[in-house]
């Protein structure tokens, strides 16, 4: 039962949190390409990218609640939800998803709506959300790496 839900859980993050961490890193320089202007030709084009991006980062994130479940679920069958690695790791984890919900997903939602409104984006908004996007796959790699080496942990390597 341990490895499937090992199994599982490793899918959930590649599939769920992966697609989130490259499509927010691909919007901020999408934005900047997305001049507000007439509805047709590479602007309009441009704009519909940035709002694909968006979605994507929403329903992925959404899909992404179950990494943490399933985390929880193969801990609890190895044992090891005292460890300090893991304990780690879930801090990290509710870390990634509070700069996601609190400053990512927002910020992207600002700038799709200045662009479906017409307005020019302003810079500094794209150059804040590409901080906040970098703050928020940092926090995710450190996860990744931290459920690889597991410090301290008496069933890894």
């Amino acid at each position: 039962m341990t490895k499937l839900l090992l199994s599982l859980h490793v899918l959930a993050a590649i599939i769920a949190v992966g697609p989130v961490t490259v499509a927010a890193s691909m919007f901020p320089p999408a934005a900047r390409r997305a001049v507000p202007a007439g509805a047709d030709g590479p602007v309009a084009t441009a704009v519909t990218t940035v709002t694909l991006l968006h979605r994507i980062c929403g329903v992925y994130a959404r899909m992404g609640i179950a990494v943490p479940v399933l985390g929880l679920a193969t801990a609890l069958a190895m044992g090891v939800l005292g460890d300090g690695w893991l304990i780690t790791s879930i801090a990290l984890t509710a870390a990634a998803a509070g700069v996601l919900i609190a400053f990512v997903l927002p910020a992207q939602e600002e700038i799709v709506t200045e662009l479906d409104e017409r307005r020019p984006v302003d810079r500094r908004n794209t150059v804040r959300l590409a901080m906040f996007t970098g703050v928020f796959n940092l926090l995710w790699a450190t996860v990744t790496v931290l459920m690889i080496v597991r410090p301290g942990s008496t069933t890894g390597a």
